[in-house]
């Protein structure tokens, strides 16, 4: 297998859509073994403007119950498989789980999207490589504590995609996600944000990953997850001013709209660009 994704970076930010598949997400979206709602929100995302959907069988957020490789695989690989047949966008498989990835790949995800950087499971670089597809490289960490909070992430992400290419991956399928909301602090949350273009110095395209996180919440007088849409669309318009490359969302409609705007202010994008599929 060998694929690249079919997009220019810098012209316009792509729209990652969310379809988690476990009956424990934090954004109350989890959609557990129900195929046809899983494949209706994949049309539906597509059709809302989805550049690419990320099919998730195991919860990351605070406090999740880590599962077994059968469980995630009897929960993500049907999903995999029935979205391929029913969408023309590519699929990303949110795994740390080589064994996952593998069968994820196999059923006709094209993207690997490993919140642990391919430092969880010693297989999943070599998987990666073997398979020549993209691959999304999350920084993420036990704790909390940082000497220098910006450049700690970089260099920690650097060092994971120095070990990404020694392992054979090549450097143009490689992007970076700085991890809100993974090891971080409300505060960290918000400099992160706040500092997002400083991680242009890897060259490598960014993913933010900030779609109805708690610190949104917290910010709106402890707001559930479906109540933060407004709070998202403020943090993903800011992202993208900070230069991100994919913005990774639950509510693809709304969030396609707003980068439209975005893009139209801050990168001048093409009208053909900006007009909805």
């Amino acid at each position: 297998m060998s694929y690249a994704l079919p997009f220019v970076w810098g012209a316009r930010t792509y729209l990652m859509g969310i379809v988690n598949v476990t009956p424990d997400s934090f954004s109350g979206d989890g959609l557990h073994l129900d195929l046809d709602a899983i494949v209706a929100r994949a049309r539906a995302f597509e059709a809302a403007g989805a550049d690419i959907i990320d099919v998730g069988g195991e919860s990351t957020r605070p406090g999740h119950e880590p599962v077994d490789e059968a469980t995630e695989m009897a929960r993500a690989i049907p999903a995999v498989r029935a979205i391929a047949a029913a969408v023309s966008v590519p699929i990303s498989i949110d795994t740390y789980k080589a064994a996952v990835a593998e069968a994820a790949l196999e059923a006709g995800a094209r993207v690997v999207n490993d919140v642990w950087a391919l430092a969880a499971d010693p297989r999943m670089a070599e998987l990666v490589a073997r398979a020549q597809v993209p691959v999304i490289l999350m920084h993420n960490q036990h704790g909390t504590e940082y000497r220098d909070l910006i450049p700690d992430i970089i260099m920690a992400l650097a060092a994971r995609v120095q070990a990404a290419e020694a392992a054979g991956i090549a450097r143009e399928r490689i992007i970076v996600d700085p991890g809100i909301g993974f090891g971080k602090t409300f505060e960290h949350n918000l400099e992160v944000m706040d500092r997002l273009d400083e991680f242009k110095v890897l060259g490598l395209p960014i993913l933010l990953g900030t779609s109805r996180k708690r610190y949104i919440g917290r910010l709106l007088d402890g707001a559930p997850p479906e109540q933060r849409v407004e709070g998202t669309a403020a943090a993903v318009a800011i992202g993208i001013a900070r230069g991100a490359d994919i913005v990774r969302v639950h509510d693809v409609a709304e969030m396609a709209r707003v980068v439209r705007v975005a893009d139209a202010i801050t990168r001048r994008a093409a009208p053909a660009a900006l007009i909805p599929r």
